[in-house]
């Protein structure tokens, strides 16, 4: 016990504890009643108003979410890395369990492993880490996160992926995007069979979106005919859709991207990609826009868009944003035509996403039959209690007038 009075104590308010005895592992700052000279990115105590200890946690001194809950317990800091460690160990575990046809997944993701702050991508022999916290930028905690990965993945280089808007909101000192370990930045990946490039140190956003792995795969099993993927970034969708269907275009409004995409094209095309392909630099709502003007028709259309609603203050905006898109887009489908539509923006729920599809389809009076709706892959697993976690929806539906 002497060691564990070492430990800070932060008092938040009863609706900072009602939310932590709920389920949830972050306090804002505004429900902060009592936090003395605590030290950013500390281990500290949480009680409540009366006096009652709650938690353990690591806390922030800059960020709105000043607690990031670690355990219910109260642990001693001597108990931290060891924690931690247990917890990347967990993590991997349950990827080896519950990862199938890949070499490439997230091995952490912050709060859903009850490492709040923390994200681990794998892409083939690759590790992208990428610290969010205060608390992860600690040396200590950053000794202990890339020890753990070398030794789960033998022979894998470790990236320190860097956001520098990240690093400024938590006030942490410019820090560059480096090769930690290992000897290599840049690899080639699978996602269910299909290769891709890899660069960590690009600058680019790295990779594919792994969180969209199952949905590739799940939209290739109903896919057909002609296809357009709008917002296709590197090509997931695409590529994955030209397995199976005779031609696919895929719209981007990056260049970067789809010169990406391009290379990609290629890395397949000896093996997996039967159909003809091609890649259109737009604006995918004014490409849709001209499209459905024109009367062109598809047998398949896959909405993939960046998030709309950064906020619950733009979901209603982002709503009508998704309308316009979906709208278009059933409109260019032919009947029996498949639509894939996915939405990242947590503040959208699913049944607002739903109503909203509904609403599109009965203004084109177009019935839709929903074939599944989806998440993220089992690699990006959602937290109950926390809801953030829980953040993508793919519909996948068929036009059946």
């Amino acid at each position: 016990m002497p060691a564990q009075d070492s430990i800070p104590l932060v008092t938040v308010s009863n609706r900072g504890a009602s939310r932590l005895k709920g389920g949830h592992l972050w306090v804002y700052r505004s429900d902060i009643a009592k936090a003395d000279g605590v030290a950013p990115g500390a281990l500290v105590h949480v009680s409540d108003e009366r006096g009652r200890r709650l938690a353990s946690a690591l806390y922030s001194s800059a960020s709105q979410i000043a607690i990031r809950l670690l355990t219910s317990k109260i642990i001693s800091e001597s108990e931290l890395l060891p924690l931690l460690r247990q917890r990347i160990d967990d993590a991997v575990a349950f990827r080896h369990k519950n990862v199938r046809d890949t070499d490439s997944y997230r091995v952490v993701f912050s709060e859903a492993d009850l490492l709040p702050g923390l994200i681990v991508d794998k892409y083939n022999d690759v590790l992208a880490m990428q610290v969010l916290t205060q608390a992860f930028d600690r040396e200590d905690i950053r000794q202990t996160v890339t020890t753990a990965l070398a030794e789960h993945f033998p022979g894998s280089s470790v990236l320190d992926r860097v956001d520098p808007h990240i690093r400024e909101l938590e006030q942490l000192p410019p820090r560059e995007s480096q090769l930690v370990s290992g000897e290599k930045s840049a690899t080639v990946f699978r996602l269910n069979g299909v290769r891709f490039h890899f660069d960590g140190l690009s600058g680019q956003k790295t990779g594919a979106f792994l969180d969209q792995r199952e949905n590739y795969a799940a939209a290739a099993r109903y896919a057909h005919g002609e296809a357009l993927d709008c917002f296709t970034y590197q090509g997931g969708f695409a590529l994955h859709l030209a397995r199976v269907c005779n031609k696919v275009t895929g719209v981007d409004s990056s260049r970067p991207a789809l010169e990406v995409a391009e290379q990609n094209e290629q890395l397949n095309r000896d093996s997996h990609i039967c159909g003809e392909i091609e890649w259109i630099e737009s604006n995918a709502f004014d490409l849709l826009k001209d499209y459905s003007s024109a009367g062109q028709q598809y047998d398949t259309i896959v909405l993939d868009p960046p998030a709309f609603a950064k906020s619950k203050r733009t979901v209603e905006t982002a709503l009508r944003g998704y309308k316009e898109l979906n709208l278009r887009a059933l409109k260019m489908l032919r009947p029996g035509g498949v639509l894939v539509t996915c939405s990242c923006s947590f503040h959208v729920g699913e049944g607002e996403f739903m109503e909203m599809l509904g609403a599109a389809a009965a203004d084109v009076r177009r019935p839709l039959r929903i074939l599944e709706a989806r998440g993220a892959a089992i690699d990006h697993p959602v937290l109950s209690g926390v809801p953030e976690t829980g953040y993508l929806k793919c519909i996948l539906a068929q036009v059946i007038d």
